[in-house]
Protein backbone atom coordinates (compact mmCIF):
# COMPACT_ATOMS: atom_id res chain seq x y z
CA UNK A 1 0.00 0.00 0.00
CA UNK A 2 0.79 3.34 -0.79
CA UNK A 3 0.79 5.62 2.84
CA UNK A 4 0.74 8.76 3.91
CA UNK A 5 1.78 8.69 7.58
CA UNK A 6 1.14 12.17 9.98
CA UNK A 7 3.48 12.11 12.80
CA UNK A 8 5.29 15.43 14.13
CA UNK A 9 7.31 13.48 16.75
CA UNK A 10 10.69 11.89 14.66
CA UNK A 11 11.49 8.74 16.39
CA UNK A 12 7.98 7.79 16.34
CA UNK A 13 7.75 8.74 12.33
CA UNK A 14 10.85 7.02 11.64
CA UNK A 15 9.92 3.94 13.44
CA UNK A 16 6.70 3.65 12.16
CA UNK A 17 7.91 4.23 8.68
CA UNK A 18 10.94 1.72 9.17
CA UNK A 19 8.00 -0.92 9.68
CA UNK A 20 6.04 -0.38 7.36
CA UNK A 21 8.67 -0.52 4.53
CA UNK A 22 9.77 -3.44 6.02
CA UNK A 23 6.22 -5.08 5.29
CA UNK A 24 6.29 -4.38 1.80
CA UNK A 25 4.09 -1.14 2.18
CA UNK A 26 5.81 2.76 0.95
CA UNK A 27 5.39 5.57 3.13
CA UNK A 28 5.80 8.86 2.73
CA UNK A 29 6.07 11.05 6.02
CA UNK A 30 4.19 14.55 6.95
CA UNK A 31 4.89 16.23 10.20
CA UNK A 32 1.69 19.10 9.85
CA UNK A 33 -2.16 18.41 9.21
CA UNK A 34 -1.65 21.15 6.48
CA UNK A 35 1.55 19.53 4.57
CA UNK A 36 -0.51 16.77 4.53
CA UNK A 37 -3.52 18.38 2.88
CA UNK A 38 -1.36 20.14 0.54
CA UNK A 39 -0.01 16.66 -0.72
CA UNK A 40 -3.68 14.96 -0.76
CA UNK A 41 -4.18 17.20 -2.98
CA UNK A 42 -1.60 16.36 -5.99
CA UNK A 43 -0.40 12.45 -4.68
CA UNK A 44 -2.74 9.19 -4.51
CA UNK A 45 -3.01 7.80 -1.38
CA UNK A 46 -4.01 3.96 -0.68
CA UNK A 47 -4.52 5.11 3.33
CA UNK A 48 -3.54 7.06 5.65
CA UNK A 49 -2.45 6.88 9.41
CA UNK A 50 -2.94 10.16 11.36
CA UNK A 51 -1.90 11.26 14.33
CA UNK A 52 -4.06 13.78 16.60
CA UNK A 53 -2.35 16.06 18.17
CA UNK A 54 0.30 17.91 15.30
CA UNK A 55 1.12 21.35 14.16
CA UNK A 56 -1.02 23.49 11.79
CA UNK A 57 -4.23 21.29 11.59
CA UNK A 58 -4.94 18.17 13.98
CA UNK A 59 -5.49 14.88 13.08
CA UNK A 60 -9.59 15.12 13.57
CA UNK A 61 -9.18 18.23 11.50
CA UNK A 62 -7.24 16.39 8.37
CA UNK A 63 -10.22 13.63 8.99
CA UNK A 64 -12.83 16.23 8.50
CA UNK A 65 -10.92 17.71 5.31
CA UNK A 66 -10.68 14.40 3.63
CA UNK A 67 -14.17 13.39 4.26
CA UNK A 68 -15.75 16.78 2.99
CA UNK A 69 -12.62 17.17 0.38
CA UNK A 70 -11.62 14.06 -1.78
CA UNK A 71 -13.53 12.24 -4.24
CA UNK A 72 -13.02 8.57 -2.86
CA UNK A 73 -13.48 7.54 0.68
CA UNK A 74 -9.71 6.80 1.32
CA UNK A 75 -9.18 4.69 4.02
CA UNK A 76 -8.30 6.15 7.72
CA UNK A 77 -6.10 4.71 10.62
CA UNK A 78 -6.11 6.71 13.89
CA UNK A 79 -3.10 6.17 16.18
CA UNK A 80 -2.08 9.11 18.32
CA UNK A 81 -1.90 8.75 22.71
CA UNK A 82 -5.41 10.27 23.02
CA UNK A 83 -7.24 6.86 24.19
CA UNK A 84 -10.23 7.94 26.34
CA UNK A 85 -13.53 6.77 25.08
CA UNK A 86 -15.31 9.63 23.68
CA UNK A 87 -11.74 10.26 21.77
CA UNK A 88 -12.41 7.42 20.34
CA UNK A 89 -16.01 7.58 19.60
CA UNK A 90 -15.34 11.42 18.34
CA UNK A 91 -12.44 9.83 15.68
CA UNK A 92 -14.88 6.68 14.25
CA UNK A 93 -18.00 9.30 14.03
CA UNK A 94 -15.92 11.78 12.22
CA UNK A 95 -15.25 9.12 9.49
CA UNK A 96 -11.75 6.81 10.59
CA UNK A 97 -11.80 3.36 9.88
CA UNK A 98 -9.61 2.23 12.95
CA UNK A 99 -8.00 3.48 15.93
CA UNK A 100 -5.02 2.48 18.02
CA UNK A 101 -3.78 3.80 21.00
CA UNK A 102 0.05 4.23 21.32
CA UNK A 103 2.61 3.35 22.33
CA UNK A 104 2.43 1.77 18.95
CA UNK A 105 2.80 -2.29 18.29
CA UNK A 106 4.15 -3.34 15.81
CA UNK A 107 2.08 -6.71 15.07
CA UNK A 108 -0.84 -5.22 15.74
CA UNK A 109 -0.63 -1.85 13.79
CA UNK A 110 0.69 -4.20 10.37
CA UNK A 111 -2.64 -6.39 11.23
CA UNK A 112 -4.77 -4.12 11.54
CA UNK A 113 -3.84 -2.39 8.08
CA UNK A 114 -3.98 -5.72 6.54
CA UNK A 115 -7.46 -5.53 7.50
CA UNK A 116 -8.39 -2.09 6.53
CA UNK A 117 -6.89 -3.40 3.14
CA UNK A 118 -9.21 -6.12 2.67
CA UNK A 119 -12.27 -3.92 3.45
CA UNK A 120 -11.49 -1.51 1.21
CA UNK A 121 -11.13 -3.87 -2.03
CA UNK A 122 -14.08 -3.60 -4.65
CA UNK A 123 -13.29 -7.45 -5.54
CA UNK A 124 -11.12 -10.35 -4.61
CA UNK A 125 -7.88 -9.72 -6.01
CA UNK A 126 -7.34 -13.70 -5.42
CA UNK A 127 -9.48 -14.62 -7.70
CA UNK A 128 -8.60 -16.19 -10.99
CA UNK A 129 -11.58 -14.25 -12.69
CA UNK A 130 -12.26 -10.80 -12.18
CA UNK A 131 -15.64 -9.44 -13.40
CA UNK A 132 -15.95 -5.85 -14.29
CA UNK A 133 -18.82 -5.95 -16.73
CA UNK A 134 -18.73 -6.09 -19.78
CA UNK A 135 -15.21 -6.80 -19.22
CA UNK A 136 -13.41 -9.97 -17.76
CA UNK A 137 -9.64 -10.36 -16.45
CA UNK A 138 -8.39 -13.48 -16.43
CA UNK A 139 -5.35 -13.50 -13.46
CA UNK A 140 -3.03 -16.92 -15.14
CA UNK A 141 -3.14 -15.65 -18.42
CA UNK A 142 -3.25 -11.71 -18.06
CA UNK A 143 -5.69 -11.55 -20.80
CA UNK A 144 -8.77 -9.15 -20.78
CA UNK A 145 -12.13 -10.08 -22.70
CA UNK A 146 -14.93 -8.08 -23.73
CA UNK A 147 -18.22 -9.42 -24.30
CA UNK A 148 -16.65 -13.03 -24.48
CA UNK A 149 -14.20 -11.83 -27.19
CA UNK A 150 -10.45 -11.55 -26.25
CA UNK A 151 -8.67 -8.09 -26.13
CA UNK A 152 -4.99 -8.31 -27.67
CA UNK A 153 -3.24 -6.51 -24.89
CA UNK A 154 0.08 -6.21 -23.98
CA UNK A 155 1.64 -7.38 -20.15
CA UNK A 156 2.33 -3.74 -18.76
CA UNK A 157 -1.34 -2.89 -20.43
CA UNK A 158 -3.03 -5.54 -18.43
CA UNK A 159 -1.23 -4.52 -15.77
CA UNK A 160 -2.50 -1.04 -16.11
CA UNK A 161 -6.17 -2.17 -16.68
CA UNK A 162 -6.16 -4.43 -13.52
CA UNK A 163 -4.78 -1.37 -11.82
CA UNK A 164 -7.53 1.22 -13.20
CA UNK A 165 -10.60 -1.24 -12.55
CA UNK A 166 -9.59 -1.94 -8.42
CA UNK A 167 -9.35 1.52 -8.08
CA UNK A 168 -12.52 2.50 -10.03
CA UNK A 169 -14.06 5.79 -9.10
CA UNK A 170 -10.61 7.14 -7.58
CA UNK A 171 -8.63 9.96 -9.16
CA UNK A 172 -4.90 8.68 -9.68
CA UNK A 173 -2.26 11.30 -9.89
CA UNK A 174 0.45 9.97 -12.93
CA UNK A 175 3.48 9.52 -9.96
CA UNK A 176 0.72 7.23 -8.15
CA UNK A 177 0.60 5.44 -11.61
CA UNK A 178 3.56 4.90 -12.45
CA UNK A 179 4.89 3.42 -8.92
CA UNK A 180 2.65 1.41 -8.39
CA UNK A 181 2.04 0.08 -12.31
CA UNK A 182 5.89 0.39 -13.62
CA UNK A 183 7.47 0.28 -10.08
CA UNK A 184 9.73 2.91 -8.35
CA UNK A 185 12.88 2.39 -9.83
CA UNK A 186 11.36 2.31 -13.75
CA UNK A 187 13.24 4.48 -16.29
CA UNK A 188 9.94 6.30 -17.55
CA UNK A 189 7.86 9.82 -17.34
CA UNK A 190 4.90 10.31 -16.90
CA UNK A 191 3.99 10.67 -21.00
CA UNK A 192 4.42 6.91 -20.74
CA UNK A 193 1.15 7.11 -18.67
CA UNK A 194 -0.56 8.65 -20.79
CA UNK A 195 0.59 7.57 -23.86
CA UNK A 196 -0.74 3.90 -22.17
CA UNK A 197 -3.80 5.48 -20.93
CA UNK A 198 -4.56 6.35 -24.74
CA UNK A 199 -3.99 2.87 -26.10
CA UNK A 200 -6.23 1.43 -23.50
CA UNK A 201 -9.23 3.80 -24.30
CA UNK A 202 -8.55 3.09 -27.71
CA UNK A 203 -8.45 -0.69 -27.32
CA UNK A 204 -10.77 -1.76 -24.39
CA UNK A 205 -13.80 0.97 -26.05
CA UNK A 206 -13.97 2.15 -22.59
CA UNK A 207 -16.90 4.65 -23.41
CA UNK A 208 -20.65 4.80 -22.15
CA UNK A 209 -21.61 2.04 -24.80
CA UNK A 210 -19.73 -0.07 -22.35
CA UNK A 211 -21.06 1.06 -19.57
CA UNK A 212 -17.64 3.04 -18.43
CA UNK A 213 -15.62 6.34 -18.86
CA UNK A 214 -12.11 7.29 -18.64
CA UNK A 215 -11.64 11.23 -17.50
CA UNK A 216 -8.36 12.71 -17.64
CA UNK A 217 -7.83 14.76 -14.74
CA UNK A 218 -6.18 18.21 -15.71
CA UNK A 219 -2.55 18.50 -14.24
CA UNK A 220 -3.28 15.25 -11.90
CA UNK A 221 -3.83 12.02 -13.78
CA UNK A 222 -7.02 9.73 -14.60
CA UNK A 223 -9.97 8.55 -13.09
CA UNK A 224 -12.19 5.13 -14.44
CA UNK A 225 -15.46 5.60 -13.11
CA UNK A 226 -18.93 3.75 -13.97
CA UNK A 227 -21.04 5.69 -17.02
CA UNK A 228 -25.28 5.62 -18.07
CA UNK A 229 -25.19 3.63 -20.74
CA UNK A 230 -26.95 5.10 -23.91
CA UNK A 231 -31.01 4.20 -24.33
Amino acid sequence: MHIALLEDDKDQSELMQATLEDAGHKCVVFSSGKDMTMALVRESYDLLILDWLVPDMNGLEVLKWVRESMDWRIPVLFITQKDKEEDVVQALQGGADDYMSKPVKRAEMLARIESISRRSQPVNLDDEELEFAPYILQRSSKTVMLNGENIEITRKEYELTLFLFRNAGRVLSRGYILETVWGRSADVNTRTVDTHISRLRRKLNIGAENGWKLTSIYQHGYRLEKSESPT
